[in-house]
């Protein structure tokens, strides 16, 4: 085990994938208010149901739940097959987060896993020790070579291309929440050694109502080597997504706009607007699966002009209205391994 991932670097998501890996819902009293444990349940498994139609899905569940899950994802017809269960104790569902983060080796094709330290977006959520342990456990179950990424570092946060870019934000790598002892220079470095990337795009903070301080999972995504799919709004969150645009042409990208869905509001809920996103939708083999609102023209419009973007895959939307309550949905789920 090495702290430098030399030669290996992260493939954009949209690269051939073996397994897309989820964390299956824990009954904990601080997730959905601890009553629809079973409502979550049936939406994780419709979108296992749904990864599995295109290749693996690999769930860190305790062992005592798998004859559950299992039965579970059988009545959301999954392809059983394809579903895949690991004895990994966890604490939450963000594996995007606390998941490790793959890289490919460039010439030999070897994939590895990188483990960076995860602290529940800057000490909010304990406990988050067993989310910590995720990497390491994954790595001993699948013989894979684990590199320590050396900071704090959540996979909702980064975004790479094909080409050595990568977009994050100021909001979340420089808080001093994450990484305190670091600076600026010192973090990208560490991005560039662990990750393979030559260039860190910074883009300022995120929407409103985000746990995570401002993940690149929920503002702009690419959707290829030079373009980008990013978000807009003409209410709260209007002037900061219009920086991140700025940003976003500044850096020669074709940046492509999509309109957050109008407000999602659950009444005395602790997060007064949920951050309800249309870009923190999952990439798979020959597929992308997309969040909708319950927001038939708003959700159309985010569909159509995905398929527009993805023309060689089947775009699939999943309702994630009860999802993000907790406020995060596909993207923030999920964390998809190479081939």
């Amino acid at each position: 085990m090495s702290n430098s991932a030399s030669g290996f670097s992260m493939p954009a998501e949209w690269s051939p994938q073996a397994a897309v890996w989820l964390s299956w819902p824990v009954a904990d009293p601080r997730h959905w208010g601890g009553s629809k444990l079973e409502l979550i349940e049936a939406k994780f498994a419709e979108i296992a149901a749904a990864i599995s139609r295109f290749e693996p899905v690999r769930i860190n569940a305790p062992a005592a739940s798998h004859d559950h899950i299992l039965d579970v994802c059988n009545r959301a017809k999954a392809v059983m097959e394809r579903v895949e269960l690991f004895d990994h104790a966890h604490n939450d569902v963000w594996c995007r987060d606390h998941g490790p983060i793959f890289v490919k080796h460039q010439q030999t094709g070897e994939v590895a896993l990188t483990d960076w330290e995860f602290n529940a977006w800057g000490g909010k959520f304990a406990p988050w020790d067993l989310d910590n342990s995720i990497p390491k456990q994954i790595a001993k179950s699948l013989g894979m070579q684990r590199f320590e990424g050396g900071m704090v570092l959540e996979g909702g946060a980064i975004e790479v291309n094909a080409t050595g870019q990568l977009l994050t934000t100021e909001a979340v790598l420089l808080n001093p929440n994450r990484n305190p002892l670091l600076g600026k220079e010192e973090i990208e470095e560490k991005l560039r050694d662990g990750l393979g990337v030559s260039d860190i795009l910074w883009l300022k903070q995120g929407i409103e109502g985000d746990d995570t301080d401002g993940h690149i999972d929920d503002l702009a995504r690419f959707v290829d080597e030079n373009t980008v799919l990013a978000c807009t709004d003409t209410r709260i969150n209007q002037a900061i997504l219009e920086d991140n645009l700025q940003r976003l042409r500044g850096f020669n990208f074709e940046v492509l706009e999509l309109p957050l869905p109008e407000a999602c509001e659950v009444p005395g809920w602790r997060l007064p607007v949920l951050p309800a996103s249309y870009v923190n939708f999952l990439i798979v083999n020959d597929g992308v699966l997309v969040p909708t609102f319950r927001q038939s023209k708003n959700d159309d419009r985010a569909l159509g002009m995905i398929r527009e973007l993805f023309p060689g895959r089947k775009v699939i939307g999943i309702d994630c209205l009860d999802l993000v309550e907790e406020g995060g949905t596909l993207h923030c789920i999920s964390q998809q391994q190479p081939a």
